[in-house]
């Protein structure tokens, strides 16, 4: 009891049970800090991606140019400056299996001016190359993807060898004769190259390129035995008589080359494999951006014009939302994880 007959402990029971209220007030102060905070760069986003782009956008292709990668990669260009109203400019940074130029647009600005093409090359140096200076998954976002194609074994018609079966025969009775050529380490000819040699239980030199323009050159010439390459490139060579194909890469029949067997088909049960291209960004670009970006690609994508032109190619469109690529993307590179590792697949 005090002087005035009041109980400290009861005037203290008084000031704890007022403290919630203050704390309260102090939370919901906080949180709604927090809230226009959040309200705002929402909004900023928004006001962004309304505004984007305001100046030339940079697509980083890492491969050489002439390839599909590069072919599609101009056409896309093309076609998002038509829709989004700014210059989209393509900028071929080929070398080390495509690590080179993906590592610069890793370490890009994350504002949407600098964009990656990309295969499924990256998806593969996941775990073919695990010591990259960036880790895809770490440093992008995906944005949106492309298409895909089947790829197309094709011989030099002087080599003596008209069907699959031929291929493997030499192979088996002289283990490393025959070599292939690729668009250089981990690209998706040089997989196919890999994954047919394990699952045919051959052996072939592998030759690498820096890019498949310089491969299919020498296949031409005759300098190298074999290649794969995508359909959308070789038909007109294969239809002109300049090389012979043998098989193609997907689980049916290629379109565009009707006449043709599937690896599968022609003595390797169960062999696929394909190209896929796809558009990714520097991590913590703006989502706002990013869907920006995706509906633009898909646009161009599910134009039946496009779709028409390149079925005659040997390319399918593909449409997916952001999140729908991410997932095609994790499951990519869990994929090709289970082939490496299960075939042993070494980088040369």
């Amino acid at each position: 009891m005090n002087s005035f007959g009041k109980s400290t402990s009861s005037r203290s029971v008084a000031g704890t049970l007022q403290k919630p209220s203050t704390t309260r007030r102090k939370m919901g102060f906080a949180l709604g800090s927090l809230l226009l905070i959040g309200t705002g760069i929402f909004l900023s986003q928004q006001a962004h991606a309304q505004n984007y782009p305001n100046r030339p956008v940079k697509i980083i292709v890492p491969f050489a140019t002439g390839g599909p990668a590069d072919n599609y990669a101009r056409f896309m260009a093309q076609r998002l400056q038509e829709n989004l109203g700014q210059n989209f400019v393509v900028d071929n940074k080929p070398g080390a299996g495509s690590v080179i130029g993906t590592d610069l647009a890793a370490k890009a600005a994350p504002d949407g001016y600098t964009l990656l093409l990309m295969s499924n090359t990256q998806t593969v140096n996941e775990t073919l190359i695990p010591n990259k200076p960036y880790g895809l998954m770490k440093d992008f976002v995906g944005v949106a993807p492309i298409n895909y194609s089947d790829l197309v074994l094709v011989v030099n018609p002087t080599k003596g060898m008209n069907t699959l079966a031929d291929v493997i025969r030499v192979a088996k009775a002289e283990p490393g004769k025959l070599n292939y050529a690729s668009s250089g380490p981990g690209t998706p000819y040089h997989m196919a190259g890999e994954l047919f040699k394990s699952m045919a239980k051959i052996d072939m030199v592998h030759v690498p390129y820096k890019g498949s323009s310089g491969a299919r050159t020498d296949v031409l010439a005759g300098q190298v035995d074999m290649m794969f390459d995508a359909v959308t490139t070789m038909t007109e060579q294969v239809k002109a008589g300049k090389v012979k194909a043998l098989a193609t890469t997907g689980k049916q029949r290629s379109e565009v080359l009707p006449d043709v067997p599937t690896v599968s088909e022609a003595g390797v049960p169960g062999y696929e494999a394909t190209i896929w291209l796809g558009v990714m960004a520097p991590k913590g670009t703006p989502k706002a951006i990013v869907d920006k970006l995706n509906e633009a690609i898909s646009k161009i994508t599910s134009q039946p014009e496009v779709k028409q032109n390149w079925s005659k190619q040997g390319a399918v469109p593909l449409v997916m939302s952001p999140s729908q690529f991410e997932k095609y993307l994790n499951d990519d590179i869990a994929k090709w994880t289970n082939v490496i590792k299960s075939a042993g697949i070494k980088l040369d």
